[in-house]
């Protein structure tokens, strides 16, 4: 999680040829947005907007607000543009200020950050939102990798993970495309 290790990863990523990246969809993580910041200084970072809603939870006491709560941030990012999504956030913030005055000051925070998404077409807004492509992707290798439950050695787990990698990039290059970016 520290910013050192994450900067050596995507500095071998550069070296490796990864170019052209248009958008960073991440959590909160300090260590990781210092890196990004310093190996990918000019591209836009969107803060995963599931995880948002998620860590707003910790903000809302009452069980019975919690549902509300949600329904009302799922709507600021539902929203149909920035402008639209700000206007809604600032009525949200309004509205908690006196009943969840820490939920308001955290919104009015971190909510922002969950906005990058509104530079892009909204056709391609469902998919760069938040980090559950990423997210998939694990389990499956968690799920496929589990199976085989003992490597002999790391080769052998490296050459499973990059075939199954591979096999998903087919799967997005020929068929099911997760974001098509001709639209």
């Amino acid at each position: 999680e520290a910013e050192v290790h994450w900067r050596s990863f995507l500095d071998s990523l550069v070296r490796r040829g990864l170019c052209g990246v248009k958008l960073i969809v991440s959590d909160d993580h300090a260590g990781l947005k210092a890196a990004r910041r310093a190996v990918f200084p000019s591209v836009p970072w969107q803060r995963c907007q599931f995880h948002l809603q998620q860590n707003a939870r910790a903000y809302v006491a009452r069980l019975d607000q919690r549902q509300p709560v949600a329904l009302r941030i799922r709507a600021i990012f539902n929203a149909p543009d920035r402008d639209e999504a700000q206007r809604l956030l600032n009525q949200a913030i309004e509205a908690w200020r006196k009943e969840m005055p820490k939920l308001a000051t955290w919104a009015e925070e971190n909510l922002p950050m969950g906005f990058a998404v509104f530079d892009y077409p909204a056709s391609h807004r469902v998919r760069l939102r938040t980090t559950n492509g990423l997210e998939r992707i694990n389990r499956e290798l968690k799920r496929r990798t589990r199976v085989a439950s003992i490597f002999p050695n790391p080769d052998a787990c490296l050459r499973l993970v990059s075939a199954l990698l591979a096999e998903c990039d087919d799967e997005w290059m020929s068929g099911k495309i997760y974001l098509n970016m001709n639209t």
